[in-house]
C-alpha cells in the first residue's frame, strides 16, 4: 500500500481501537494514525505468528488484526505506564 493509503487505514483503525477502549483516548488524529500503523504491525506479526495470516490491504481481515493490535498496544501501554493495572 503507499504512504495515503496507510495513513487512512491507520487513522480509521486508531479512530475504531479508541471508541472500543473504554478509557479516555489521548494524542488526537496523530495519535490515532500512530496507533492504529503501529496496531497493524504488532497484529500482522502475532496472526502471522500464531496463524498464518497477516495484513494484506484494505479489507475486513485486516481491518480486524490491525484494531484487535491496537487494542493490544493500549492494554500494555496502560499495564506500563498506568498503576490502575
Amino acid at each position: 500500500m503507499n504512504i495515503l493509503a496507510w495513513l487512512i487505514f491507520g487513522l480509521l483503525v486508531g479512530i475504531i481501537a479508541n471508541v472500543l477502549d473504554p478509557r479516555q483516548a489521548k494524542g488526537g488524529i496523530l495519535g490515532a494514525i500512530v496507533l492504529g500503523i503501529v496496531g497493524a504491525l504488532v497484529g500482522g506479526f502475532l496472526a502471522t505468528l500464531f496463524f498464518g495470516v497477516g495484513i494484506t490491504g484494505f479489507n475486513l481481515p485486516s481491518f480486524l488484526i490491525a484494531i484487535a493490535g491496537a487494542l493490544i498496544l493500549l492494554l500494555i501501554g496502560r499495564m506500563v505506564w498506568s498503576k490502575e493495572y
